[in-house]
């Protein structure tokens, strides 16, 4: 029987980590692959689920606010789209399963305009373990949701990153201090 703990992979796509990614985190990005992967294998292992909220776009639409914010990225069926390095034939391998699914967001958040809440409560699920990009931006709106919706947080510090620095080392205080986050 499944566990009641979640692994949310935000967003480890292409277009986010990988050099020549429309909106990338580059390198800090890049090295958290072999992290997530095994992470995600141990909780797989332990019959945990494994969910991977993926940002989708449509380029320059105009209703969209991050379209005036940042360049079109996580366009649907393109390559900066497609999981990033080791974790797209690891996803390949495994989504099959019951317990390993990915599904659109198109908001910061993974809980906003999506059923994930809805998903998580049907199957029980208490705590949720965060890894991804950006930990400012997209990390960041998810954990604040999930906590505001009563969830219990667990932030993989070698699992997050963005392109930039600063806004990585505040929210990371603010998963800990504002979140009641454990940062790990």
């Amino acid at each position: 029987m499944p566990s009641k703990t979640a692994l949310l992979i935000i967003d480890y796509t292409n277009d986010f980590v990988a050099d020549k990614g429309a909106l990338t985190c580059g390198e800090p990005g890049q090295v958290l692959a072999p992290a997530i992967v095994k992470l995600a294998e141990a909780m797989f292992k332990q019959d945990d689920w494994i969910l991977l909220p993926t940002d989708v776009h449509t380029p320059h639409d105009p209703y969209h606010p991050e379209s005036k914010l940042f360049p079109p990225h996580n366009v649907r069926d393109t390559w900066g789209r497609e999981l990033y390095g080791p974790l797209k034939p690891w996803f390949e391998a495994h989504q099959a399963q019951p317990t390993v699914w990915q599904f659109d967001k198109t908001r910061y958040s993974s809980f906003a305009g999506t059923d994930l809440d809805l998903r998580l409560r049907e199957r029980g699920i208490t705590t949720l373990h965060l890894v991804g990009v950006c930990t400012d931006i997209c990390v960041l709106h998810t954990a604040v949701d999930a906590y505001n919706l009563g969830y219990q947080l667990v932030i993989h510090e070698a699992g997050v990153a963005s392109f930039n620095p600063t806004g990585h080392d505040w929210a990371l205080g603010h998963f800990k201090n504002s979140l009641g986050a454990s940062v790990v």
